[in-house]
């Protein structure tokens, strides 16, 4: 069974460009780990420059505010702008790390299928362990990826929880207290 093809790409990596360009996240972009830890490292750009975004995102609300069409405080509505984007884009990783994840586990369920065909060539089977050992080690590095998540978003949240101290996402919206609750959980 092949892991469905999701709709990813890297838009939230390049957010404020005006012309982002969409990465499409193929089996064979889990296969090259280059190509992977690259595009995790794109879309925690965003990460990254947590406190400029929310430096800008303040500016941007102070100057609405000044023409009358900001609803709360200028804090409160630059926190939720930014844990709106820190929301999606942590989705978008995560969506990401699964399906390579899956894409690298049913590779090496296929290979170890492959193994246990009885009566095979000897150099074919030991050809086929040595991909399954290489898989094996591509495995591990995309599930260490989950544990990178982990700490980056952990980083984040507390760069978020500085400057928004009292921020809480509104109970109407059920993804965003979800993740809030698991970062405040430690997850």
């Amino acid at each position: 069974m092949s892991p469905k093809l999701p709709a990813l790409g890297s838009l939230a990596v390049q957010a404020p460009s005006l012309n982002p360009q969409t990465v499409h996240v193929s089996p064979s972009t889990c296969q090259n780990l280059s190509a992977f830890k690259d595009l995790m490292n794109q879309y925690r750009k965003l990460d990254d420059s947590i406190t400029m975004r929310l430096n800008r995102a303040n500016a941007q609300f102070r100057d609405l505010e000044r023409e009358g069409t900001v609803r709360g405080t200028v804090q409160d509505e630059a926190c939720a702008y930014i844990w709106r984007d820190l929301v999606e884009n942590w989705k978008r990783r995560t969506d990401i790390i699964q399906y390579c994840v899956d894409a690298v586990d049913q590779s090496m369920a296929e290979k170890r299928k492959q193994l246990e065909v009885p009566d095979a060539d000897p150099a074919q089977q030991r050809k086929l362990q040595g991909a399954l050992y290489a898989e094996e080690v591509k495995r591990n590095q995309v599930h260490n990826e989950l544990s990178v998540e982990k700490i980056v978003r952990n980083r984040s949240l507390d760069a978020f929880r500085t400057r928004c101290r009292y921020f809480e996402p509104p109970l109407t919206d059920a993804d965003a207290r979800k993740w809030w609750e698991a970062a405040q959980a430690g997850r």
